[in-house]
């Protein structure tokens, strides 16, 4: 019997998450301005994941007793996964949450699609991850679903400027960055110490920044209806990054990134259940090539390419 990938399954459930998140996050954002909206959403995740961390406080604390050296290494490596912590939640979020602001939810999916083709080229400049024809086929492919999948939306006219957009795009850059860097120190320390400290750094980073909005007053001036949209954005982020950070630190970014393709479809399941939107065959056709693309980009390597890579 074959043994269930859970690293592949967590990339999965956190593509449905992103999914649902992107149409919450555009149903509340003229409400709530971008550096608001990613503060209110990283504070309420950091709550979720917080117990958790007091809970295993102990084991993931450092040992004071360590030498210098190793005391000084550790150091940096905190320094540096505030660095992407505040990249990863903070910037990110903040980037789709202005484009969300200028462009409909459909194109900034499709273009935020882009994360896992950006994921791979940066991976494999870097030297972290080999291209294999599977992996890039089967990347393009998910792109090519999601394209299929927003079609007739894209049709519509877009006036204007093309800031939006370029927003949307930096922060998949910014993902993918983030997504390949992480990984050494996800190997390092416990997932949960990670996902939480790059939480709160982000969170503390954000509430400055998120001045300029007035954010305190904003907050308190919120609907009930909001709240609800916008608890529900923060918690199944605090979940969803806790399923992002394990499966980066146990697959690759490409192999976990590449699940981001579900998002799309997310959204248009979610518009049948609660809008009655039936489904076109775009969409069906949508499903077969993300299908598709996350079968050979996922699958485990023949015994003949596995040979290929160590010769």
């Amino acid at each position: 019997m074959t043994r269930i990938n859970l690293a592949l399954l967590a990339a999965a459930a956190t593509g449905v998450q992103v999914g649902a998140a992107i149409v919450a996050s555009r149903f509340v954002v003229a409400d709530v301005p971008p550096l608001t909206l990613a503060l209110l959403r990283y504070s309420i995740g950091f709550c979720c994941l917080l117990p958790l961390l007091l809970k295993h406080f102990r084991a993931l604390a450092l040992d004071l007793r360590a030498p210098a050296a190793i005391k000084s290494i550790a150091s940096k490596d905190w320094l540096a996964m505030a660095a992407l912590g505040t990249g990863q939640f903070a910037v990110l979020i903040a980037l789709l949450n202005y484009g969300l602001q200028h462009l409909g939810a459909a194109q900034a999916a499709l273009i935020f699609s882009l994360f896992p083709l950006l994921t791979l080229l940066l991976s494999s400049a870097l030297g972290r991850e080999r291209i294999s024809p599977a992996l890039l086929f089967g990347v393009l492919l998910s792109i090519a679903g999601v394209a299929l999948s927003l079609w007739p939306k894209l049709q519509t006219a877009h006036a204007g400027h093309w800031w939006g957009e370029a927003a949307v795009l930096a922060s998949a850059c910014v993902g993918a960055l983030c997504s390949v860097l992480y990984r050494p120190y996800l190997q390092r320390y416990p997932t949960l110490a990670v996902s939480s400290f790059a939480m709160l750094v982000s969170v503390l980073f954000l509430s400055l920044l998120a001045l300029q909005e007035y954010w305190p007053a904003r907050v308190m001036a919120l609907s009930l209806q909001t709240w609800a949209v916008v608890g529900f954005i923060g918690v199944s982020s605090g979940i969803g990054y806790f399923w992002w950070l394990y499966a980066l630190k146990h697959e690759s970014p490409t192999r976990v990134t590449v699940f981001l393709a579900l998002n799309p479809l997310t959204a248009a399941l979610l518009g049948m259940l609660f809008l009655g939107e039936a489904p076109d065959r775009w969409s069906i056709s949508a499903i077969f090539f993300i299908a598709l693309g996350l079968w050979f980009a996922t699958r485990p390597p023949s015994p003949q390419e596995l040979s290929a890579r160590r010769a």
